[in-house]
């Protein structure tokens, strides 16, 4: 066991958030915790990590055991590069490695007593570089670095030009990296994209240590969780198996209060009509008789009526009026930063009804291409035309198209001034704003908050063609189902942008995928799409390639050398990257094969035999400087064409 919450009570201002909670994890295991927003699971997190203090109860970390915690948000300052920050955690293996260099040097030049003393110093360094897996350390660095989105020469810029997000992306790097028995983090995946997150989900799969999570993404929950903590209403309850065993098991343990409440309820209602009909009897047998029963209905231990979605959003997606058939088209969008390209000959269509997902990694330009569409950004090339009596609702997940200086009430008031005050706070209420929360300033309000509102404005606006981006960040899994529930029975049209795989299965019946600065099409949910991935995308490539032989014979005129020219220069960059990922993988090889050798000499050097024996351990000194010069020069080559692929994949 590497840590133990024992009888844990904790309040805020007089109002309980964990009541008695007790629940234990265990070593090398992966643990979900799940709750609704306000539920108190980051006050959990920040009472095991020391940083608040429960009124009652104990937190135990086990002996020697090390903690590591990557909250939700992080102000994180530093004047390195992501490379320089993260090569630092390895600071103590880098040293190591420094100083064996320099021991191999000293060996080769010296024998007698001084050479046994050196070997001696060199096995001991020696076996705790390889204990601590020194010899992977480069590797594992970049294999981080480029996991987390920042290949290519995204990983030499300055922390400080960063982002919040991406600042957020490096403490979980450098989190990773110092491998702590027990990893606590808040909502990992918030910042990753869908490669990343999948990445993530590999890499905490074979984590040594123990895992402790909070996260609302379900398919990322389901892929690495062993066991799942439900704080609800302060109380602790732990369940066996991933997020789909959780939520099945709860649903059945819901049915079943639901059912014992409704049993108790008709015994209860038969109890009282027994004792009503013994008292209008008006005997004093029958009086007593009542009066038993009256007693022991008194002490029954009343259950309370159980509520599912206490706490949850009220949304209800509903169109003014019918759009017509073709609600968008888009011809050969381009747009591009500065003359960087970030997409270009982008056509599609959306037919009424539909349901679109957009996908991609971070930087491809999703939500450009949102904001193209709505026309809060210009393209650089190509059309955009909506369709008839398209009425478009706009969803941003920066809540840019909120007024900073306004109240909650104004927000809505502002927008939509025919309704009552009365009206106003109703639908503010179903979004968890009641009393004075609606006078609240936007300024002030949180992530989550914000989202609610700009979902209520939203669900007002009657709109039949929404455009969403990133519509679930900050939501609870709850909400998110309520959100998922609302869109499902909406009859008008959706376009979004989402990182969240499981939203994207229960919702989309179409996926975009923007990559490769084109945009591919998949006629199905998330799992369609994933099943699909490869052969698409070859198809694409294959397609491309005949469409423009096909230009090339037809065209007889200036037309003909530029398609001709730039069919070959897309050929031409495919082949590079090709060449590229083959001179990796073959420079992966040549690493793996001289760590081994580097490894196999290195016991050599341990051998009795060896140790007095001069002239071998002068040869097995030389040839290992050779083989670990060949290794640094291949660990540099890695690294040089990884950055060359990054140009090919990294953000724009």
């Amino acid at each position: 066991m590497v840590l133990a919450c024992n009888h844990i009570n904790h309040s805020f201002t007089d109002e309980p958030i964990l009541s008695d909670a007790t629940f234990h994890i265990n070593e090398h295991e992966k643990v979900a915790l799940v709750g609704i927003n306000g539920a108190g699971k980051t006050t959990l997190f920040r009472l095991i990590v020391g940083e608040l203090t429960p009124d009652s109860g104990e937190v135990i970390l086990a002996k020697n055991s090390s903690i590591g915690y990557l909250p939700q948000q992080t102000n994180y300052q530093s004047d390195k590069t992501i490379y320089e920050e993260l090569f630092a955690v390895q600071s103590d293996l880098i040293e190591m490695d420094r100083k064996l260099r320099e021991l191999e040097q000293k060996i080769s030049q010296s024998q007698g007593a001084q050479l046994e003393k050196l070997l001696s110093q060199y096995h001991t360094l020696q076996t705790t570089f390889e204990v601590s897996d020194g010899y992977a350390y480069k590797s594992k660095v970049l294999g981080v670095i480029n996991g987390l989105g920042f290949g290519g020469d995204a990983m030499h810029k300055k922390i400080e030009l960063l982002s919040g997000g991406q600042k957020t992306r490096v403490a979980l790097g450098k989190l990773l990296l110092k491998e702590p028995d027990l990893l606590l983090m808040d909502e990992p995946t918030n910042h990753l994209d869908l490669a990343s997150i999948r990445w993530l989900e590999n890499y905490l799969t074979g984590y040594k240590g123990s895992v402790f999570v909070i996260s609302h993404d379900r398919y990322f929950l389901d892929r690495i969780a062993q066991k799942v903590i439900e704080l609800d209403r302060g109380k602790v309850s732990t369940f066996d198996g991933n997020y789909s065993h959780y939520s099945q098991k709860k649903t059945a343990l819901l049915e079943a209060l639901i059912h014992q409440y409704y049993n108790q309820q008709q015994q209860i209602k038969h109890q009282e009509e027994v004792i009503r009909k013994l008292r209008s009897f008006n005997r004093e047998k029958s009086i007593k008789r009542a009066e038993s029963r009256e007693k022991m209905l008194n002490k029954m231990n009343r259950m309370e009526k159980p509520v599912e979605f206490e706490k949850s959003i009220s949304l209800t997606l509903s169109p003014d009026c019918v759009s017509g058939k073709d609600v968008l088209t888009v011809t050969e969008l381009a747009k591009a930063f500065d003359e960087t390209p970030l997409f270009d000959h982008v056509n599609f269509e959306i037919k009424r009804g539909e349901k679109v997902a957009i996908i991609g990694e971070n930087g491809t330009g999703k939500t450009t291409l949102l904001k193209i569409i709505h026309g809060m950004e210009s393209q650089s090339e190509g059309e955009i035309k909506i369709g008839t009596n398209v009425q478009i609702g706009y969803y941003d997940q920066e809540h840019q198209v909120l007024h900073d200086d306004k109240t909650i009430f104004e927000e809505i008031q502002d927008e939509y001034p025919d309704l009552s005050h009365t009206q106003i706070r109703n639908v503010l209420a179903s979004f968890l704003f009641t009393g004075d929360d609606v006078l609240k300033p936007v300024h002030l309000l949180s992530g989550g908050e914000k989202g609610r509102v700009s979902l209520a404005k939203l669900m007002l606006s009657k709109a039949n063609f929404l455009l969403l981006d990133e519509p679930t960040n900050h939501l609870d899994i709850t909400s998110k189902e309520i959100l998922e529930n609302a869109i499902n029975h909406y009859t008008g049209t959706l376009l979004y942008v989402s990182h969240d795989r499981f939203f994207i299965q229960k919702t989309a019946t179409r996926i975009l995928d923007l990559t490769g600065h084109k945009l591919l099409s998949y006629a199905g949910n998330y799992e369609y799409y994933m099943e699909k991935k490869e052969v698409v995308e070859q198809s694409a490539q294959t397609t491309g390639e005949k469409k423009e032989n096909q230009s090339k014979q037809s065209a007889g005129d200036l037309g003909e050398v530029d398609t001709k020219k730039d069919w070959q220069e897309q050929k031409s960059i495919a082949a590079k990257r090709r060449k590229i990922e083959k001179k990796i993988e073959k420079t992966e090889s040549l690493i793996e094969t001289l760590e081994q050798e580097i490894a196999s000499l290195d016991e050599e050097f341990s051998l009795p035999e060896n140790a007095t024996n001069s002239k071998k351990l002068t040869e097995l000194s030389t040839l290992r400087e050779e083989k670990q010069a060949e290794l640094t020069t291949a660990m540099n080559e890695w690294e040089v064409l990884s950055e060359e692929l990054g140009e090919f994949y990294g953000d724009q």
